[in-house]
């Protein structure tokens, strides 16, 4: 398992907004979105599972993300495809604060402590 790294500092992420922190440099050969809504700090894989997007370019609106494409919505919570066209979940990342710098955990799920 990877490493946990670093990847901003609180206030970096606006609001309802995502940073990508690439395979390489997460260790897990699949880009990871780090969303900030609503107070909260949220990662999933970028890639959304039903086409070849970027769900860090998607919309975010409390602690769920839209595909650009078409219109899929997942969980930032659970990683849940909640409408079709998607039916297959993304994977969630542990998300750590420590002090004010955020902390991503490659490859640890969200839910696990």
């Amino acid at each position: 398992m990877p490493e946990p790294i670093k990847v901003a500092t609180v206030g970096e992420i606006e609001d309802e907004s995502a940073i990508v922190v690439d395979g390489t440099t997460s260790g897990t050969g699949e880009d990871i979105a780090v969303f900030f809504s609503d107070d909260t700090y949220y990662a999933i894989d970028d890639t959304c599972t039903h086409q070849d997007a970027s769900l860090a370019e998607g919309w975010v609106e409390g602690d769920e993300v839209e595909c650009p494409v078409h219109a899929a919505r997942f969980s930032l919570c659970t990683g849940a495809a909640l409408c079709l066209p998607a039916t297959v979940a993304v994977k969630t990342h542990k998300v750590e604060l420590r002090g004010d710098e955020v902390w991503l955990h490659p490859g640890v799920p969200a839910d696990k402590g």
